[in-house]
């Protein structure tokens, strides 16, 4: 990436940097084989969706969460 253009993106204000961080994510696609799995990283995921079969009542909903996250770091 050419530095002019790291220079403009730069300029941008926060919250532009984070709505085009957000952009940028969303253009990969979600079925991308491109960016496999580790084998430590589906070993977790299991962990996570067994814990979650076998008590469903301690997780949380995103709404939930993000609320969460914005009183607490005021977002």
């Amino acid at each position: 990436m050419k530095a002019d253009m790291i220079s403009d993106l730069l300029s941008l204000t926060e919250a532009e940097r984070i709505q085009l961080a957000q952009d940028l994510w969303d253009s990969i696609p979600e079925t991308s084989a491109a960016v496999p799995l580790t084998d430590a990283q589906r070993a977790e995921l299991e962990r996570r969706l067994a814990a979650h079969a076998s008590d469903p009542d301690s997780s949380i909903s995103w709404e939930v969460a993000r609320e969460r996250l914005r009183q607490r770091f005021g977002a």
